[in-house]
């Protein structure tokens, strides 16, 4: 009778004959309900509130950053898990191997530089933050402070190289050759009156290298990791206007207009989140939407 009652629910009175289900009748009935739940079930769970996403990020600061956004995502129906990387070339690896659905680590030049070696299918979805590079030194009060011969550290993968080289050139300390691209490497200084001699180190380790430097160009997530001071010890820094170094959630091609993308990037994308960036990165790391 039970079966009976929620086909009638399920179907209407017309549907049931006058006289009642027989046993066979109830079964069938009975298989049908059935098939009408698990439609309904597999068709709700295709809704985007319904997804749960995997998101790569880097180990430190992020995590705590990355707990507030999957607080975010909850209210909106949306279940996150992060998997955390303590290596920059793996969240890309894992996203283009599908062992992970979106990541949020890396800037444009990156990720540019990445598919052009490694041939990935990856699209930006939504910015998050930006940390703007500079020049430290526990030595000088300031560029132009730096002597004769001065040893620069900056990091040496591509992206970061280009860019650490502009902060020099915009500190006036050096000249790019004219028409030099966001990768610029030191083959393409053109000018370096002081004679500056550039050591070019892993971005992890250039950071806690200042102290046998006269100065160091630091990202500043590192920078920070690395117990350096932003308001004592930067003595130079990238502009922030037009940054083409902005941090964004990335997806494999294909896959930017799934509907649980936008709501990831919402997740992101809101006070509570510029919250706990401040608190995280101290000021650091800024809201880049």
């Amino acid at each position: 009778m039970i079966a009976e009652k929620q086909f009638r629910a399920a179907t209407g009175p017309a549907a049931v004959p006058a006289g009642g289900l027989t046993r066979r009748a109830l079964g069938a009935f009975a298989l049908a309900l059935l098939a009408v739940t698990t439609l309904g079930g597999s068709i709700g769970s295709a809704r985007a509130e319904d997804k749960a996403v995997s998101v790569g990020i880097i180990a430190g600061e992020d995590e705590d950053v990355w707990r507030v956004v999957t607080e975010e995502a909850a209210k909106r129906g949306l279940t996150v898990k992060t998997v955390v990387f303590s290596d920059y070339t793996q969240p890309n690896e894992a996203l283009e191997n599908r062992e992970i659905d979106a990541n949020a680590f890396q800037h444009k030049p990156y990720l540019d530089n990445q598919i052009k070696t490694q041939g990935y299918r990856i699209v930006p979805v939504g910015y998050t933050a930006v940390w703007p590079i500079g020049l430290y030194s526990r030595k000088f009060s300031s560029a132009e402070a730096l002597p004769e011969g001065a040893v620069i550290g900056i990091p040496n993968d591509p992206s970061n190289e280009g860019r650490a080289l502009r902060v020099l050139e915009g500190a006036g300390l050096i000249k790019l050759k004219p028409g030099t691209g966001i990768l610029a490497t030191v083959a393409d200084v053109e000018s370096n009156p002081k004679k500056l001699q550039i050591r070019e180190l892993d971005a992890g380790i250039v950071g806690r290298s200042v102290d046998d430097l006269d100065a160091a160009v630091v990202n500043t997530d590192w920078a920070f990791k690395s117990g350096l001071n932003p308001a004592t010890e930067r003595i130079a820094q990238e502009p922030l206007a037009d940054n083409p170094y902005r941090n964004f959630i990335a997806v494999r091609e294909g896959d930017q207009n799934q509907p649980w993308v936008a709501v990831l990037v919402a997740s992101y994308q809101n006070d509570a989140v510029k919250t706990a960036l401040e608190k995280a990165y101290k000021g650091t790391g800024i809201p880049a939407w």
